[in-house]
């Protein structure tokens, strides 16, 4: 994409542009990589916060102090006060907590094709609760008096299709039905409502480039009240160093009481991935990211019938098509470009560190 002339630029747009390609830079190893819908890679300085922890005696001090920066990164990614931030594991497992203080009998609404992990915890959860699916383009409109929760993805997994948050959320407050929205899909190249939703989930080694194993929940005070901390250990206590025996410990009063007890190495590394995408302006990497996504949705489509759907009007950093035989996902690891393939669809995305030469090479992998 091109760049403006810095003398063209005012000095807040000059500072932006710096940012952004600050946040390119901290990646060495894009090349031909488009998938970070499946695992982001890791940014320079979190491999080497790893490294250097690994050559260090455990510190417990240092590695809480890991988890309360990237809370803090992930509440202004999520556009939520750090006080309504939870730190876990896995999507699943706080989808479950959510589950388990669902009232008995309970409707849950999710999208049809919803990634399994938010769909599982409802539909196992027992005591009569309920799931039914409707299509993510009328999810609004299936929403009825009778449904409690609304789970579902802001950027469809399998697709990239994005969902209309504003008006799901209309819909789900006027029907008096709580909204769960998991974010794993968008955040770390798309601004996040999360002030919309009553909970918001996120698994941060996608697009926000963390290890594996940091994950975070948002939930409104409102929310917090109904749900019951039935994970929680030390971890959740308001006091966690004093709350490792016994069972009269104090639960932390805000949405720390849902914290499950980190895993330290995860959170060394990333703590300063998620702070790298935290202080660059979000709206410039979805510029980036879904520019060269258009050029290869535009390309693509005029020079490979074959290619078919390109979800042309979906606009995100995700391209997908229908590929049954898996034969575009052969092409493109073919040419040494590492894509994915889902749900019957080749998929492909464009981050940070891609840039317009990945492109070239996956058009000519499906054009050749």
């Amino acid at each position: 994409m091109p760049t403006p002339d810095a003398g063209e630029m005012s000095p807040a747009s000059v500072a932006a542009a710096s940012s952004l390609a600050a946040l390119r830079e901290a990646f060495d190893d894009g090349a031909g990589y488009l998938a970070a819908c499946t695992a982001g890679l890791t940014p320079i300085h979190a491999r080497a916060a790893m490294q250097e922890d690994l050559g260090r005696r455990p510190d417990p001090e240092r590695y809480s102090r890991a988890v309360a920066h990237s809370r803090s990164h992930a509440a202004r990614l999520l556009g939520v006060d750090a006080t309504r931030v939870a730190i876990g594991s896995q999507t699943s497992v706080m989808a479950a907590l959510l589950a388990a203080s669902l009232p008995d009998g309970a409707e849950v609404l999710c999208a049809e094709d919803e990634f399994s992990s938010l769909v599982l915890p409802f539909r196992h959860a027992g005591r009569g609760i309920r799931v039914r699916t409707a299509p993510l383009a009328t999810l609004a409109e299936a929403i009825r008096p009778s449904t409690d929760l609304v789970a579902f993805s802001l950027v469809q997994s399998a697709c990239g299709a994005r969902a209309d948050a504003e008006a799901i959320a209309s819909a789900a407050r006027a029907a008096g039905a709580r909204t769960l929205c998991d974010v794993t899909q968008a955040a770390g190249w798309l601004p996040v409502p999360g002030s919309l939703f009553d909970a918001v989930v996120c698994h941060a080694y996608k697009w926000l480039c963390a290890p594996r194993g940091v994950a975070f929940l948002a939930i409104s005070a409102e929310f917090q009240e109904d749900v019951r901390p039935v994970h929680a250990g030390w971890y959740a206590g308001d006091d966690p160093w004093a709350s490792c025996y016994g069972g009269d410990a104090v639960l932390a009063g805000d949405a720390r009481r849902f914290d499950v007890s980190p895993a330290w190495q995860a959170f060394v590394g990333a703590e300063p991935a998620l702070r790298a995408f935290a202080e660059v302006d979000m709206t410039l990497v979805t510029a980036y990211t879904t520019g060269l996504a258009a050029d290869f949705r535009s390309r693509a489509g005029r020079t490979e019938e074959r290619a078919g759907d390109l979800d042309a009007d979906r606009g995100g950093a995700i391209v997908s098509w229908p590929d049954p035989t898996g034969e575009d996902l052969a092409r493109l690891t073919a040419a040494g470009l590492t894509a994915s393939g889902r749900n019957g669809r080749a998929r492909v995305a464009f981050h940070i560190f891609n840039d317009e030469d990945d492109v070239d090479r996956a058009v000519r992998a499906l054009t050749r």
